[in-house]
């Protein structure tokens, strides 16, 4: 059994079906920011959170122009990696009684969401760059650059307060 579907036989497949796939992580983050905003206690965090909700739905909105320039369909396939890594995120906090552990336990979530999404980025703009894609690199070169600033505000948080709390 491979990794991905039998119908991807070109760099132009891959890179179609790698796009579906951060179009439907992106997607499960939205309807999973809200959850963790929610649980939030530390104010920083909830707002990092909520200003991350917008930047993904501007970023799913790259995503459609992504597709439209490439001349395919806006779709997602399933990712059952995003999913994992947001079901775990839901088990772990569902478990942790203290505030300020949860919030770390949040933090640690968000990033390993952001990791994720920095993998599937950074391929898809050399992927691009590649097929002779330029305008699409770009477009997703914004998305990158947005999760990478993201990963780097968390883990300043994490650092700054949130972990001495925790402990």
């Amino acid at each position: 059994m491979g990794f991905f579907s039998k119908d991807i036989k070109t760099m132009d497949d891959l890179f179609v079906h790698t796009l579906r796939d951060i179009y439907y992580a992106e997607n499960q983050i939205v309807k999973a920011l809200p959850e963790m905003i929610d649980k939030a206690s530390d104010q920083e965090l909830r707002n990092g959170f909520e200003k991350h909700l917008q930047e993904t739905e501007v970023q799913i909105e790259r995503l459609e122009q992504v597709f439209k320039l490439h001349g395919v369909n806006v779709a997602g396939v399933n990712c059952p990696a995003i999913d994992g890594i947001l079901e775990e995120a839901d088990e772990v906090s569902g478990e942790v009684d203290d505030d300020q552990v949860l919030d770390a336990a949040l933090i640690a979530a968000g990033q390993a969401v952001e990791h994720y999404e920095i993998t599937r980025y950074g391929t898809l703009v050399a992927w691009a760059k590649q097929l002779g894609r330029n305008d699409c690199a770009a477009l997703l070169e914004q998305n990158l650059q947005e999760e990478l600033k993201t990963d780097k505000a968390l883990t300043a948080l994490a650092e700054s307060h949130v972990n001495a709390a925790a402990a």
